[in-house]
């Protein structure tokens, strides 16, 4: 029989076959939505187990399957497979991703890439589409709340995609609970962004034409009043946001509204499930904007909820395979090269 292989791509290998490139991932949340809006993409709901010991349950510590097709140029179907950890003191990071991708029409693996750094990325990706598109005021001064992965990959999006996002940009101030590592991130990026840290969150919000929401936090952090005509309050975290911040938008945009309304830890979803928020209230998801759909004014009031659509990880996994065979980065691995005989 011919041999059937797949291809392995660690961190350092995805980095090497472009992981890092903002420009290509937003590209492919582009391309991505695309599809979507054309019913050219499919994305069942995800399903999860529990990581951790049972008794007493470890709220946040679970394993999630996320799989999604896309019809593009090369068809392919893929799963994200990620376990978001107990806290352990074993040197690894809180959350762990892989994603396999194969031939949407003939089945054949492409490959395995790690892809927490993916997550990321698309993660942002999506937030700058939502900077590009609904935006009611230029963003001039930014604020990003956390310190963490989200918050450091939003700073890093920022870093390269402002000339295009946001060309008149005079300050990013930056708020987390932890001063110490607030600092340290501000640090990090002090030479390519103009960035400082603040103590307060009030005081990172004053003036603000857009706030990106990215701390770990597990109930409401932003305040109700961060929601306010002219300026963009992007969520990008868990459950960020009370209700009430949520009422006052004048208009609110998601990824997309699916299945996961019934599940989704996302403040606006809860707010959903407690009745408190009607689908309806939704102005438009990012693929209509993508299509022409009207830009908020000057005036509005915008509150962006991005869930995280399974469909992005696949796309950018998939690229990233593709340019890893063509420069011949990564590892291939024997999958088949026999055929089966019981013992």
């Amino acid at each position: 029989m011919e041999p059937v292989t797949i291809r392995w791509l660690g961190r350092a290998d995805v980095l090497a076959a472009g992981g890092g490139d903002f420009a290509a991932a937003l590209d492919d949340v582009r391309a991505g939505f695309a599809l979507i809006a054309g019913g050219r993409a499919t994305m069942p709901a995800e399903i999860s187990v529990g990581l951790g010991p049972r008794e007493p349950a470890m709220p946040g510590a679970r394993a999630y399957a996320l799989p999604a097709r896309l019809d593009g140029e090369r068809p392919v179907a893929g799963l994200k497979w990620t376990a978001h950890r107990p806290p352990l003191d074993d040197g690894a990071p809180s959350i762990l991703s892989t994603t396999t991708v194969n031939d949407a029409l003939t089945g054949r693996p492409i490959g395995i890439v790690e892809s927490a750094g993916l997550t990321v990325m698309r993660t942002a990706a999506v937030t700058a589409l939502a900077l590009e598109t609904v935006a009611p005021q230029p963003l001039r001064r930014i604020a990003v709340l956390g310190a963490g992965q989200q918050a450091t990959g939003h700073l890093a999006m920022l870093a390269a995609l402002a000339p295009h996002l946001a060309p008149d940009l005079a300050e990013i101030r930056l708020w987390n609970r932890t001063a110490a590592r607030g600092e340290a991130l501000v640090a990090r990026f002090a030479a390519r962004l103009p960035i400082r840290f603040v103590g307060d969150i009030d005081q990172a919000l004053d003036g603000a034409d857009a706030v990106l929401a990215c701390t770990a936090a597990l109930e409401p952090v932003l305040p109700v009043e961060a929601v306010r005509p002219g300026r963009l309050v992007a969520q990008i975290g868990h459950h960020e946001a009370p209700f009430a911040a949520i009422d006052r938008a004048t208009q609110v945009f998601v990824d997309l509204w699916g299945p996961f309304a019934e599940a989704s830890g996302k403040s606006l979803f809860r707010m959903y499930r407690a009745g408190r928020f009607a689908p309806e209230r939704v102005t438009a998801d990012l693929a209509a904007m993508l299509a022409g759909a009207p830009r908020p004014g000057p005036d509005e009031a915008v509150y962006v909820s991005s869930f995280g659509l399974n469909v992005f990880d696949v796309a950018l996994a998939a690229r990233i395979l593709a340019r890893a065979e063509a420069l011949g980065i990564g590892t291939p691995l024997t999958l088949l090269d026999r055929p089966w005989e019981a013992p």
